[in-house]
């Protein structure tokens, strides 16, 4: 078996080829004029969606204002949920979950790396 920085190194140098084939992949595309006007044409829809969603939104007015505060909500209180079933593993007590028709939900524990400072 790997070890983790064998696995770290040989996900950085894919990372590195994905990344220079798609600074490839950019400047074919760049170069092409039919794909330059689409690509205003694409802007200038995404423009005029963007003033009709403004407009819905305009007259959703608190509903709307109450949809953005429980997304907030949600992303607080899932975080917490992270927490509380963190610790609750490491206290070595079973982590399940279960919703209103009984379905059972089992925790997914996941690790990143992030750069140290």
């Amino acid at each position: 078996m790997k070890d983790v920085q064998e696995v770290f190194n040989e996900l950085q140098e894919l990372k590195n080829e994905i990344k220079v084939t798609r600074k490839d992949y950019r400047n074919i595309l760049l170069q092409s004029s039919e794909y330059e006007a689409i690509t205003e044409k694409l802007d200038a829809l995404r423009a005029e969606k963007k003033e009709i969603e403004l407009s819905a939104q305009n007259e959703l007015g608190t509903a709307w204002d109450k949809l953005e505060d429980n997304k907030i909500k949600i992303k607080d209180l899932e975080q917490i949920l992270t927490d509380v079933a963190m610790t609750n593993l490491m206290d070595g007590k079973t982590v399940e979950v279960r919703d209103q028709w009984d379905t059972l939900y089992e925790p997914i524990y996941k690790i990143n790396f992030k750069k140290a400072k």
